[in-house]
This record gives structure tokens, sequence and C-alpha cells, in this order.
């Protein structure tokens, strides 16, 4: 069972993750390299929490004892206790993977390891601990107190038990379960991301302006956020890491990352997190940027 969960990284999805999991009763450890950065992490998951308290759907009372259970640190050594730990650090194999191998001397031997990685191998993430068939996919979409889906995604050497206790958790934190295989961007980013790039290309190659493209799926196809927005919203770095994964993985031209996507990274125009990215977010309206 379990009662006591840690985290890595306090950005906006590991944030996430400990708001939903400290409201279900559970302790929580989050972990990040700066101070700071859990600070503003925990800044952001009380205003989140009193948004909801607004909305009647968190009571006062449980807003209080949820961020009461949340304990943050930089060290390791809080993962003793842990029952899983759930790394939600940038989407970057070497970082994750040195990350797994760092707190193997932290961990009890019965805690089991998560990533919430959107689209690297989970086996190979595995094959960097010494409890593989303890290490799952864990994959939150964003903004994880408002999305309903966790992709759970077994490595080769997962075990069952492992894959129904981390089913049994994403259950009772109010999620659904949709189970994917280990392929690269596994269901949801080997749709999605793909047709973000296109829509990138679409401008590249001059078919239509970022507005332009934008109202047209949100108009013609009904979505609620048009493609090049979405990419803002997500980051531009991580649909661009999402793209290299799959063309790398599944050697298919068609995954093969729009160079305008490339040059708006390499530029630092990130998206809505970084001010700028297909829209220019300094004023009080965003303002296409292309």
């Amino acid at each position: 069972m379990i009662e006591n969960v840690g985290i890595i990284g306090a950005g906006q999805m590991g944030g996430g993750i400990a708001h939903v999991v400290s409201l279900s009763g559970r302790k929580v450890y989050l972990l990040d390299i700066d101070q700071g950065f859990l600070t503003g992490s925990i800044q952001t998951i009380e205003k989140n929490m009193a948004r909801q308290v607004s909305r009647g759907k968190v009571s006062e009372d449980d807003m209080k004892a949820a961020l009461s259970r949340i304990e943050t640190g930089t060290d390791y050594s809080g993962f003793s206790n842990c029952d899983i730990v759930i790394e939600a650090a940038t989407e970057n194999e070497d970082v994750k993977r040195k990350i797994f191998e760092e707190i193997l001397g932290f961990i009890s031997d019965h805690a089991l390891l998560a990533t919430n990685t959107s689209s690297i191998s989970i086996t190979r993430l595995a094959s960097t601990t010494d409890r593989p068939e303890k290490f799952i996919g864990m994959h939150f979409f964003n903004p994880v107190p408002v999305m309903q889906l966790v992709e759970l995604i077994k490595g080769i050497a997962t075990s069952q038990e492992t894959f129904k206790t981390v089913k049994a958790l994403s259950e009772s934190l109010g999620k659904t379960v949709a189970e994917a295989e280990d392929f690269p961007a596994f269901i949801v980013n080997r749709i999605l991301v793909p047709m973000i790039n296109e829509a990138v290309y679409a401008v590249y190659e001059g078919v239509g302006t970022v507005s332009s493209v934008d109202i047209g799926l949100r108009l013609g196809a009904n979505h609620p956020m048009g493609p090049l927005q979405l990419a803002d919203f997500i980051g531009l770095d991580t649909c661009l890491s999402v793209m290299q994964v799959m063309y790398a993985g599944l050697a298919d031209p068609k995954y093969r990352p729009c160079p305008l996507l490339v040059k708006y990274v390499e530029a630092g125009w990130l998206g809505k997190k970084a001010g700028k990215g297909f829209y220019d977010y300094s004023g009080d309206e965003p303002v296409p940027t292309r």
C-alpha cells in the first residue's frame, strides 16, 4: 500500500503531482536542487488549491491538511520512508538516468520507482536501477490537478504487481488509467506531438500564419486550443524533445522535427513559460510571432 510518496522535481509537473497526492491523504516529500524552486512550487500549489476551494471542489480544512502533508528538501535522504518515488525532472534521458543512479542508496528495498517521462523508453531507464521489476512509467498530463488521464507504461521487466499497485494509486488520485506499451512517446504524444509538428510545418512552409492555423483547428476540428497555442503551453523544448525521441526511436522520416521548431528552441522561445514562443505573452493579450 502506498502511503508515502517521493517526488523529484518541483516544476509544473512535480508540483502538480504533489498537489493531487497530498489531497489524497498521503504524505509527500518534494525534492529539487534549489530551495527557491521548492518555495515557489509550494506557493503555486497553495494558490491552485485555494482556487479549488473557491469553486467548492475542496474544503478549506482539506486544503490545510494537504499542505501540511507536503515536506520539501534538497537531500535524497528524505526518500528513505517513501513507498514510491516519482521522477518528474526535465525531459532529458541523461538527467533522468543520473537521478535514478543516485537515489538507489537512499530508498528502501521495497520502494517502487516511477518516471513521468512523456516519451523516453521505460525499459532503458529501468536498466539503470537495481529494481527494474519495480520500475514503471507514470505519465501525468499538465495541469495535473485538472487533467484526468495517467498513462501507465510497463518496461520489459516491470512486474504485474508493480503495475497493479501503481494503477490503484493512480485511480485513488481520481485519475483514469490508459495502459500503453513501451514504444517512443507512448499513446497520447505519439498522436498529439506529430500533429503539433505538422502545424509548425504549415507555418514554416507558408501554408498559413500562426493565428490562421490555430483558428483553423479550433473552429474546423473543434479543438479547445489551437496546436501552436498548445505547443506554447506544453513548452516547445518538450515538444522538440518528444519529436527527437520518436525520430530516433522509430527511424521514420515523418517524425522529423520541423526546422522552425528547432530554431524557436535555439532562440530560447520556449513558449508561455519563457514569455515567448509562437505567441508573445508580454502584453495583455498573446500576439503571434509569425
